[in-house]
């Protein structure tokens, strides 16, 4: 066992890396979507001003009745 441990570091410790940033992303990613924020358009800085995408932050409504368009 451990044999193949140390024959297999290498690749072990990049999985593992990868795997925190993934996880990293992934929570940036959710956090952003529940503030009400705008996840993956490239129009949008900083929020939202109702890109074809998203709702705008304009219209009647709180930021709990709006599903963000990344979790749709």
């Amino acid at each position: 066992m451990l044999e193949w441990l140390a024959a297999n570091a290498a690749t072990i410790i990049i999985s593992a890396v990868l795997f925190v940033l993934m996880a990293l992303a992934i929570r940036y990613l959710w956090k952003t979507s529940r503030r009400g924020g705008c996840v993956g358009c490239s129009e949008c800085s900083k929020g939202c001003g109702g890109c074809c995408h998203c709702v705008s932050k304009t219209q009647a409504g709180s930021a709990k009745h709006r599903r963000p368009h990344a979790l749709s």
